[in-house]
């Protein structure tokens, strides 16, 4: 991974990242200190962190998922990219297609917010941002 690029964290990533029983843990530990050796500038949005937030809470414990709410403000390089009405509106259209079967309405807004950025890479392990056009690093 070359210096300072963009990287959007979907909530994929940040699930491995936290759970250690997630099966993408070690590769996705592995592949997070080359981004942060990398000084990445580091994206994710509202609507992942709501849905990190929540899957954390359901499957692991309250106190894994506040910790993990916290460790975000320990990342000075990380911006938190809003959602507004426009943006939802251009996410509902990866539904039209038969293109992306499964596709969360998380990850279509993920691709608006990241197209409009001109964000390259996710940090992410669903094919469904290679499909959309994006490079993965997890």
């Amino acid at each position: 991974m070359r210096n300072r690029q963009d990287v959007f964290v979907d909530s994929g990533g940040w699930i491995a990242l936290a759970l250690s029983r997630d099966p993408f843990h070690e590769r996705a530990v592995e592949v997070w200190k080359q981004v942060l050796e990398s000084r990445a500038y580091l994206y994710t949005s509202v609507p992942v962190i709501l849905e990190t937030f929540t899957f954390l809470d359901r499957h692991a414990r309250r106190d894994i998922a506040l910790a993990w709410k916290d460790s975000l403000e320990k990342l000075s390089n990380l911006e938190v990219i809003s959602c507004d009405a426009e943006e939802m509106r251009s996410a509902w259209q990866y539904f039209t297609g038969q293109k992306f079967h499964q596709l969360s309405a998380v990850d279509a807004t993920s691709f608006v917010l990241m197209a409009r950025r001109h964000i390259k890479i996710a940090f992410a392990f669903d094919h469904h941002f290679t499909s959309a056009g994006f490079q993965l690093v997890g």
